[in-house]
């Protein structure tokens, strides 16, 4: 049976072998671990093995993990330094919980999402980091704002107050085939471009986070800044 750390090397050697293939420097591209269903150990494992950011989809387990975290260092674990990401969708009444635990969210759809988020941050947390989750290639199950809209919804965060608008998250449908999954990351990267060389966000707009286990490859190849992995880290859910 692999160890969560070793497993973690695998990941970040199939990452340095994407990004030579790609000409791009290996830390051009950032691993989230995305640790749903995952119990309070796993992470820590995760963590001694050097992870630092780790991705929750569901807002009341990833809380009970920031807390069972933080109750761990209170009675003598060793403090670290981790980034919380909430990375599947967000429904309004669970924005307040979310703007006081979380240091990420990837998955505003909505301007509604985003206003809450800014009202409720606490004011003595660091501004919280938002991407724009984009429904890409407009799969039917599939959450996130159209390509079409990503400018005007762009322009309306990164106005608001105590967020930062970092950049755009997509998660495409599964596709077979590296040319087939780099051509769905490949529009999302122009998608992000356009935001950019639009002046929105600033110096601060500069992830993309795209790819997961099965399309890392291709999604670094297409220009993610950002990968969430969770199967090829720990397991099988």
């Amino acid at each position: 049976m692999t160890s969560i750390r070793n497993n973690l090397q695998q990941v970040r050697d199939r990452m340095a072998t994407a990004c030579a293939r790609a000409g791009r420097p290996v830390d051009s591209v950032q691993l989230l671990a995305v640790s749903k269903t995952m119990p309070l150990p796993s992470v820590l494992e995760a963590m001694a093995a050097g992870q630092a950011g780790f991705g929750e989809n569901y807002v009341q387990e990833g809380v009970q993990k920031i807390e069972a975290l933080r109750a761990w260092e209170a009675e003598g674990g060793r403090p670290v330094q981790v980034a919380w990401h909430m990375i599947g969708p967000l429904q309004s009444n669970k924005t307040r919980v979310v703007a006081a635990h979380f240091d990420w969210v990837h998955s505003v759809d909505r301007l509604k999402i985003a206003e809450r988020l800014a009202e409720q941050r606490p004011a003595e947390l660091a501004p919280l980091q938002v991407c724009i989750q984009v429904n890409i290639d407009g799969g039917a199950s599939k959450s996130g704002v159209a390509p079409e809209e990503v400018l005007a919804l762009a322009r309306a965060v990164a106005a608001l107050p105590r967020l930062a608008l970092r950049g755009l998250m997509t998660i495409p449908e599964p596709q077979s085939g590296f040319e087939a999954q780099r051509a769905v990351h490949a529009r999302a990267r122009t998608l992000f471009e356009q935001v950019r060389e639009a002046g929105i966000g600033g110096a601060a707009f500069d992830t993309l986070s795209m790819g997961m286990t099965a399309d890392l490859e291709a999604a670094i190849d297409a220009g993610s800044t950002l990968v969430r992995v969770g199967t090829a880290i720990f397991g099988a859910r």
